[in-house]
């Protein structure tokens, strides 16, 4: 077994103690800052590959916490790849070149952030959606089609009842993710599926305080159905691109006054949720 490489870390960190600090006000879960003092040590080169970890008693010495937050810091860093458990090591740090699951990482502790949070996510969504929607315009049965016409009706309906619309505005892009043909785009929307809930949530929240943005967001789910029905690749492809890029431009008109309301707090909360795995 390879040796740890000597360092400070004998000691507690002073990115430690700041972590420690910041969780103490109530920004983040203790657990969330000893995950990522830990990840970060690991992928610095500060635990070498193989080496093992220090105990719980160790850990909860050096970042004086429960061992129940540190116990819950190592299952994160398991589940991330990075740590395993081996018979009579305890927990050591992975080969660099074992795979590691993907997962987003988002910082968020206020309005702002959240803002900035679902942008990223409507980046990555960008090039997704827009190859996703050329593929079903040039893929789609008739049966799938039908199935993506019913979700934009049932978009309408929801509205029409007074609902946020959220349930069947992601089935609306679910729908179009299985008229690709490509499994691998369905399991990525089913992947992001729990942010994307609450992305959707956020921007749907945001475009309801307008009725211009209402309609603004009803013409282009219209566009791009309508390109899939008509099998237009490239006027599919535009249209998706064209939803992403404007609704990223409508949540950046979202005011101080959206994130301060009961809407814009509860929106803050569920993406707050969805980052910390609650």
């Amino acid at each position: 077994m390879r040796a740890m490489k000597t360092s400070s870390s004998s000691r507690p960190q002073a990115s430690a103690l700041a972590s420690m600090a910041a969780a103490a006000r109530g920004k983040t879960t203790l657990a969330d800052h000893v995950t990522s003092v830990l990840a970060q040590q690991i992928r610095s080169g500060e635990f070498a590959p193989d080496a093992r970890l220090p105990s719980e008693m160790e850990l909860t010495e050096r970042f004086s916490v429960s061992r129940t937050v540190i116990r819950e810091a190592i299952s994160r860093l398991k589940s991330e790849g990075l740590v395993g458990s081996r018979r009579g090591s305890g927990t050591v740090v992975l080969p660099v070149t074992q795979a590691t699951p993907f997962r987003l990482d988002l910082n968020m502790d206020d309005g702002r952030d959240s803002i900035q949070a679902v942008l990223r996510v409507i980046e990555l969504r960008r090039g997704v959606e827009g190859e996703m929607a050329a593929l079903a315009a040039q893929r789609r049965t008739r049966a799938q089609n039908l199935a993506i016409q019913q979700a934009l009706q049932a978009i309408d309906a929801a509205a029409a009842a007074g609902r946020d619309g959220v349930q069947e505005d992601f089935a609306f892009h679910a729908a179009i993710s299985n008229a690709s043909h490509n499994p691998l785009y369905t399991s990525l929307v089913q992947f992001l599926s729990q942010f994307l809930h609450a992305a959707i949530r956020v921007s749907r929240m945001n475009e309801a305080r307008s009725n211009e943005f209402v309609q603004q967001v009803r013409a282009e789910h219209a566009a791009l159905a309508q390109a899939i029905n008509d099998g237009n690749a490239e006027a599919a492809r535009a249209a998706a691109l064209r939803h992403m890029e404007q609704s990223a431009l409508r949540l950046q008109a979202a005011d101080k006054a959206f994130w301060a309301s009961a809407e814009g707090q509860a929106a803050a909360r569920d993406l707050a949720r969805v980052r910390s795995g609650g």
